[in-house]
């Protein structure tokens, strides 16, 4: 119900064209393709498909996302460079309105000294070259020294062009990160050096964006930077304590990583699989599965194409090939209840617009809030080994 009908409908497209045309197709070939004796979760047999065709759209999607953002903020910063240097005559157009010099003038008043960064980062950096490979042995210190380096100019492209776009490239810069650390790192270390690598790398550049745009927040209300960056700081120390106990409650209590359980932990079978593809090569994959993804990737990115360069009427109703990558691999149950949610909306706006708008994101937010309060119970009920008093299941006649 928050997010717009396109995302819900390239959902839904991907769900009818994976679980409703492509996987029937792609499961009758069994033991022409793959073995007919292997399990359903082996990545030879058609859980190999499910896994590789979703990545090739997101990483088809990513790339071409990656370089579009790379390409306006290389294009912004040049403009912001020549403007410099053409001299105040020629950007008397571009000078800010008296309100917003206000905002960045009382924004400006307190600034964080350069020196806080540097110091901070090269601590910060020191304990991470000592802690992670402790962690993650398969990590090597030198490899984690390297990321560090790297990181602060590509947070700053990720910063920059979030500036722009709105995007966070983390994940994409990440990616990059776990392809070249698997194939850095060979066979045997390969697979976790490169999640790790590409955890830590995708950490580094987050939390730089982030911060950008919790600044930009905090100029627009007039909040002082060095209390945004305090309140930043003390909420972190707190997440080092509570997100890793969360997760070991939800991860005790329920079955994460199952693909027939609730939990599939989708992304993360998608990361391990990259790194096992940057390691092992196109072996990794089942027979035919590179030509489809292949043309899964070239899909991609024609989409994005087609989405930037055609009329609006045209470029609107263009899918979103990283969504439609979701189902391929979560399920079309998932896609179901988007859609529902989509429908609710798009007919409460036909009943009553000026309502819609206030009250949806009330109703929508009373689901999340409803379900979100439920988790905790529900963990404690698994803990306990409490189960549901009625089940049911559907089987073939």
């Amino acid at each position: 119900m928050l997010v717009s009908h396109l995302v819900n409908l390239s959902l839904l497209l991907g769900s009818v064209l994976s679980y409703g045309v492509m996987w029937p197709l792609i499961g009758q070939l069994k033991g022409n393709w793959f073995p007919a004796s292997l399990e359903e979760t082996s990545m030879k047999s058609l859980y190999g498909y499910k896994v590789f065709l979703a990545v090739a759209l997101i990483l088809g999607d990513g790339l071409y996302t990656f370089v579009k953002v790379m390409f306006c903020t290389i294009i912004n910063v040049h403009g912001r460079l020549r403007n410099k240097k053409l001299g105040p005559a020629a950007v008397d157009h571009q000078k800010k309105h008296l309100d917003d010099q206000r905002v960045n003038e009382m924004f400006l008043r307190e600034t964080i000294p350069f020196w806080v960064a540097a110091v901070g980062y090269l601590a910060f950096s020191l304990i991470s070259v000592i802690a992670v490979p402790i962690i993650f042995p398969q990590l090597k210190w030198y490899y984690v020294i390297g990321a560090y380096v790297l990181a602060p100019s590509l947070a700053f492209c990720n910063a920059y062009g979030a500036g722009l776009t709105d995007i966070n490239m983390a994940y994409n810069y990440g990616k990059v990160a776990l392809f070249v650390l698997a194939a850095l790192s060979g066979r045997e270390n390969g697979v976790v050096a490169a999640l790790a690598g590409c955890g830590l790398v995708k950490s580094v550049l987050s939390v730089a964006c982030i911060l950008m745009q919790d600044f930009k927040t905090a100029q627009l209300t007039f909040t002082s930077p060095r209390a945004m960056f305090l309140s930043q700081v003390v909420g972190t120390a707190i997440g080092c304590i509570i997100a890793p106990s969360s997760f070991f409650l939800f991860y005790k209590a329920f079955d994460i990583g199952n693909p027939y359980g609730e939990f599939k932990a989708p992304f993360a079978l998608i990361y391990r699989n990259m790194a096992v593809l940057g390691v092992e090569g196109f072996s990794a994959l089942p027979q035919h599965c590179l030509q489809l993804c292949y043309g899964f990737f070239a899909f991609a990115i024609a989409v994005n194409l087609v989405r930037d360069f055609s009329p609006q009427k045209i470029g609107q109703w263009m899918p979103l090939p990283m969504v439609m990558g979701v189902p391929f691999l979560i399920g079309a149950s998932f896609a179901i209840d988007m859609s529902i949610g989509s429908l609710i909306v798009f007919a409460w706006h036909k009943r009553n617009t000026k309502k819609a708008e206030y009250m949806v994101p009330a109703v929508a937010s009373g689901l999340i809030c409803g379900e979100g309060l439920w988790t905790l119970p529900a963990a404690i009920l698994a803990l306990a080994q409490v189960k549901p008093p009625i089940c049911m299941k559907f089987v073939p006649s």
